[in-house]
């Protein structure tokens, strides 16, 4: 008998979400211009970029500066969020978290929210109160778990530093079956000792999120995605805060609009509709898209995604538009 033929390797994933084309190259067919630096923190540094259009005579219209989600980075598919308002005509900023992407810390743990959330905050006020941005418009934008975070940003910010906040599936309410309560209360027992163990139960939550296949391939190629299981402590904390959150919607008074797909199967659409009838803002606005998944821009056929798109510009160019004169 011969011996069975060894199989040929498996291509190399592409560099790039868009594929092999040069990073330049590419920006410059979308417009845009795009930086990397890293922000040092007294909690580590950060990998920062920006997206400004191309056009450096162009006016920008106002500055956003957004967060992911969990497990994933700024330097993948969520680029292509950043991208869009760029086009628009705004200033995009992002971040990528701690434990996270290309900034410090164990990869995908988030042991302490509050100190994840202020060393974010701290490069986006860098930007924020600088002499080039400090009289536009200004919004935070949020993603999935970023959605939470964003909202917590809010919370640790002085008053009317946001002109208005963006959540996209934002994770306020965790669904029951992804909570996971004996594990922690069973690792909580080891005082600590745990904290970083990736040990809590898989939930496969990228299939969960993505409705489009040839999408859900791309997204699955990151190479700096977490895909390992929950670490504990990340979990614990997302727990400890959602629970915060939801105690504290009546505390939100700047515009915001919030989006959700109503078969998102990671986060759970009633935590846009809670953060709607709770908060105190009187400019407010709720989006729920019939049949969408979790990842409304990076996970849905173009279509859907382009739906959610021309809502989120009609929303931002009208409070831009709207709110403009107040920072002058």
């Amino acid at each position: 008998m011969s011996p069975p033929q060894e199989l040929p390797p498996l291509p190399l994933p592409p560099p790039f979400f868009w594929g092999e084309t040069p990073e330049d190259e590419f920006y410059k067919s979308q417009g845009v211009r795009n930086s990397k630096s890293y922000f040092k923190t007294p909690n580590g540094k950060i990998f920062t970029q920006s997206w400004l259009p191309i056009d450096e005579t162009q006016p920008v219209k106002a500055i956003v500066f957004m967060t992911h989600g969990y497990g994933s980075d700024t330097s993948w598919c969520f680029q292509k969020i950043c991208i869009e308002y760029t086009k628009w005509g705004y200033a995009v900023f992002a971040a990528d978290l701690l434990g996270h992407g290309r900034s410090d810390g164990i990869h995908g743990y988030l042991g302490d929210m509050d100190k994840v959330v202020a060393t974010s905050l701290s490069y986006f006020l860098s930007v924020r109160q600088s002499e080039m941005y400090c009289k536009l418009p200004a919004f935070l934008f949020g993603e999935s778990m970023g959605g939470l975070i964003t909202l917590l940003m809010y919370f640790q910010s002085e008053p009317n530093t946001w002109t208005g906040l963006i959540f996209s599936a934002p994770l306020f309410v965790i669904p029951e079956n992804r909570i996971s309560k004996l594990y922690l209360i069973m690792y909580g027992l080891l005082f600590g000792l745990a904290d970083t163990w990736a040990a809590m139960p898989e939930n496969k939550m990228v299939e969960k999120a993505i409705r489009d296949p040839k999408k859900l391939k791309i997204i699955t190629a990151n190479p700096n995605r977490y895909a390992g299981r929950s670490r504990v402590g990340t979990k614990r904390e997302i727990v400890r805060m959602t629970n915060y959150i939801q105690n504290n919607f009546h505390k939100v008074k700047a515009p915001f609009l919030t989006l959700h797909g109503t078969a998102d199967g990671v986060t759970c659409p009633i935590g846009s509709q809670m953060l709607y009838e709770k908060a105190s803002s009187e400019d407010k606005c709720l989006k729920l898209y019939e049949g969408m998944y979790h990842s409304l821009i990076q996970g849905e056929p173009e279509d859907a995604a382009n739906l959610v798109l021309a809502d989120m510009r009609k929303w931002i160019d009208e409070k831009t538009e709207k709110y403009a004169s107040k920072k002058q």
